[in-house]
């Protein structure tokens, strides 16, 4: 089964290759493909030196800030052309472990989407403050509710999706980003009938560069939970 690790950046300079070197030494057979929005930090300068001698690292340059969500569907795209199996997406500020990849992977062989979950039983989050951790429990509520879902941790990065529902699923008429994306991934994932399953993480807040959520993109992302929640779903796989 081949793997590839997707890690949308804009200025992440001083955790790119942290973040790479970490996903390496957890599961040495992955491949990692860095979408970098022209960081004017030099992220994307710093990628493509090191690909230079390591060949599982990979570098899709685009112009400019594009979203979080088309990132995702570029990252997809790159990887489904070239034959992988599995496509991991997750963030690239250290608030994913690389060390919590083996249990992602080994969960996709009875799952189509894997979810690393704060919100069930061993997962937590760490360094946030509490106005952002009821936010968030309050919009996983939310989301759940409207939204139908069996799943705890609705708005989570760190997921493992099979080529198959990447292929069924329909991402790619997906034009949200950010929380809204993950949300209405998850929807389309539960409505065409595939197998979601989640594994604890423990989520730490970025202690380096700064953090790229805003409020408006909160407000975006409850907006679109209410339009998901009364159109029709998207229909089953082929």
């Amino acid at each position: 089964m081949r793997t590839l690790v997707v890690l949308p950046t804009y200025n992440e300079a001083e955790n790119v290759l942290v973040v790479a070197e970490g996903l390496f030494a957890a599961e040495p057979s992955v491949e990692v493909l860095v979408v970098d929005d022209g960081s004017p930090d030099g992220t994307g300068d710093l990628v493509e030196d090191a690909a230079r001698s390591e060949p599982r690292l990979h570098l899709l340059r685009r112009p400019g800030k594009l979203g979080l969500g088309s990132a995702y569907l570029a990252g997809f795209r790159w990887g489904l052309d070239r034959g992988f199996d599995r496509i991991v997406t997750m963030d690239c500020d250290r608030s994913h472990d690389p060390a919590a990849l083996p249990s992602l992977l080994a969960a996709a062989e009875r799952c189509d989407l894997v979810i690393g979950s704060r919100y069930v039983p061993g997962g937590g989050v760490r360094n946030w403050e509490l106005h952002r951790r009821l936010l968030s429990r309050f919009a996983n509520f939310y989301t759940r509710v409207l939204l139908r879902l069996p799943v705890r941790d609705c708005t989570s990065g760190y997921r493992c999706y099979s080529r198959k529902v990447l292929e069924n699923a329909r991402p790619f008429e997906i034009r949200a980003s950010g929380y809204s994306f993950l949300e209405e991934m998850v929807w389309r994932v539960h409505r065409g009938g595939f197998r979601i399953g989640e594994v604890p993480i423990v989520y730490e807040m970025r202690t380096h560069g700064a953090s790229k959520i805003d409020r408006a993109e909160i407000y975006r992302a409850a907006w679109h939970v209410i339009r998901n929640a009364l159109r029709r779903p998207p229909g089953p796989p082929a």
